[in-house]
């Protein structure tokens, strides 16, 4: 008796865990509606304590968009207009209605970008450097959300393994590298390409990918 009410139990339970560990499908079906041929990325929200923060990753998002298939704004020239118009950083960008920017860009969409996670944090035995973006892509002419996405790319200085002597020795000459070149902007590129390019819940190429029109 006992086995025969452990078996169903077990079965609930293995059958709960994998709806917990699988995502499900994101749903295209507004992104189809209001397929975005061009898109404005305003420079990303900053959450994290490091200042170069925000116009670093800026730095990284036009390739990944442009290779998905989209137009895309030069980010330097859009961040330039918006601050000669009043509008000193992301926050006070960020909050301009999108009638407005549909007027002054003509864009299709506009991406939304925070960051969460920035930089190399230090331990005693290791250190570690995150990176951690969400997206939102919303149609500028009805406001609609018609993609999201989030993404996180971490890189420790233990991550080869070894006893705590390799440890120390790996976090002391991550420390000094990370003084000479800071590896954010390279996890930042590998962070893009895991948020808009995988398979799963990622950026559908664009009209102008050769691929368009193929996927999903």
């Amino acid at each position: 008796m006992r086995a025969a009410f452990s078996a169903p139990l077990l079965a609930a339970f293995v059958s709960a865990s994998a709806a917990c560990t699988t995502p499900a499908p994101f749903d295209y079906t507004l992104f189809h509606e209001h397929q975005p041929r061009t898109v404005l990325v305003l420079p990303p929200l900053d959450n994290s304590m490091e200042v170069d923060a925000a116009y670093t990753y800026l730095s990284t998002v036009t390739r990944p968009l442009a290779e998905r298939g989209y137009y895309v704004f030069p980010v330097a020239v859009v961040d330039r207009m918006l601050r000669d118009n009043g509008l000193p950083g992301p926050g006070e960008m960020h909050q301009v209605p999108l009638q407005r920017l549909g007027e002054v860009f003509g864009a299709d969409a506009v991406l939304y970008i925070t960051l969460d996670n920035w930089g190399t944090s230090y331990h005693v035995i290791d250190s570690s450097t995150e990176v951690t973006a969400e997206a939102t892509l919303v149609d500028v002419a009805t406001g609609t959300e018609i993609w999201r996405g989030k993404s996180s790319v971490a890189q420790s200085s233990s991550s080869g393994g070894g006893g705590i002597a390799d440890m120390l020795v790996g976090a002391v000459l991550n420390q000094v590298m990370t003084s000479i070149s800071d590896p954010s902007k390279d996890l930042a590129r590998q962070c893009n390409q895991e948020l808009f390019c995988n398979d799963r819940d990622g950026l559908l190429v664009g009209p102008r990918s050769p691929d368009y029109g193929k996927s999903k």
